[in-house]
């Protein structure tokens, strides 16, 4: 049994079954607030963060479940935090499209699309002046390439060599628009790879595969230090916010859908932990320990106190 596959199936399952868990407690208005579930896309979460290092520091856009999840493991702050709790992430007060932990290297998430670039190309470089040896990757959709902010910031990262992952989540849409209607140029890695920077590419929904892209671009940035831009596929399961499939919206259609199903990555990972020899009872306790883990953490959750009133009035930035 290979104990990577298992960590990485570990990873993958706490992803989809919070995310599960969500859709099944949305509809009732315990999550007061629009949420983008990460289903589909759990193999590019789990591959980049099991490759970081504990110290390292990520960023993400307003789809960050799964990044959050995959960093840390933790579920109880997470779902305090939807559930509008103080003792959620940011005392109920941010909610889930700005999730963020900085005793975990989660820094930033928001949901103004490209916001979170320019932050992160910013702790890369402060990164790089403390000489701390701390990695940033910053996690971002196919239609942040279409916003100033990515240009800018990418082309700074290259211009200073900094030390940085700028991972593109690419899912063909932005909301419902399709790449074709949107980019005046036929693959974004040529363009890319016209800078100053080292590029990779994956369509794979395997984790595994993912992990060691990673590996390897981590390699590249110790021996030769530039920013690395990695462009990754997947297929977004569910609509671009909300819990429900949105196939009668005329913009994708449901073959599509199936067709990615067919190569899910959280049951691409339990075929390969099962042909590896790994017992179907091993794998259904891991299963069954994570469905639990997130059980007790919404009824935590529930009972936790809402922030006082005066909270508005606190932890504000005035100018």
């Amino acid at each position: 049994m290979n104990n990577l596959n298992l960590d990485l199936y570990k990873s993958l399952f706490l992803i989809r079954s919070a995310e599960e868990k969500i859709i099944q407690i949305y509809p009732h208005d315990e999550i007061k607030m629009p949420t983008h579930l990460a289903i589909g896309e759990e193999a590019i979460a789990t591959g980049v963060c099991h490759a970081l290092s504990s110290t390292d520091q990520i960023f993400g856009s307003y789809r960050n479940h799964g990044i959050y999840l995959a960093k840390t493991g933790e579920t109880d702050d997470f779902f305090a935090e939807l559930f509008g709790k103080k003792s959620g992430l940011s005392k109920g007060k941010a909610g889930s499209m700005h999730i963020m932990s900085p005793e975990h290297g989660v820094l930033g998430t928001s949901a103004i699309v490209a916001s979170m670039i320019p932050v992160a190309v910013g702790a890369a470089f402060a990164n790089r002046y403390k000489k701390n040896n701390r990695l940033v990757t910053v996690f971002f959709g196919d239609g942040a390439v279409d916003e100033g902010a990515f240009w800018e910031s990418i082309n700074f990262a290259c211009l200073k060599k900094l030390p940085i992952i700028f991972v593109c989540e690419d899912n063909g849409y932005a909301i419902h628009s399709h790449i074709s209607e949107r980019h005046g140029y036929r693959s974004i890695v040529q363009v890319i790879s016209r800078f100053n920077c080292h590029v990779l590419e994956s369509e794979s929904t395997d984790a595994e595969i993912i992990y060691k892209l990673t590996k390897k671009a981590i390699k590249l940035l110790s021996t030769s230090p530039k920013p690395v831009f990695m462009h990754l596929k997947y297929y977004r399961y569910l609509e671009h916010v909300g819990v429900n499939q949105d196939f009668n919206f005329g913009y994708r259609s449901k073959k599509e859908y199936e067709k990615w199903l067919k190569i899910d990555p959280v049951s691409l990972q339990r075929k390969k932990l099962v042909k590896s020899g790994c017992d179907e009872k091993i794998i259904q306790t891991i299963e069954n320990n994570i469905n639990k883990k997130i059980e007790n953490s919404v009824r935590l959750a529930r009972k936790k106190l809402l922030p006082a009133i005066d909270e508005l009035y606190t932890d504000i930035f005035y100018e």
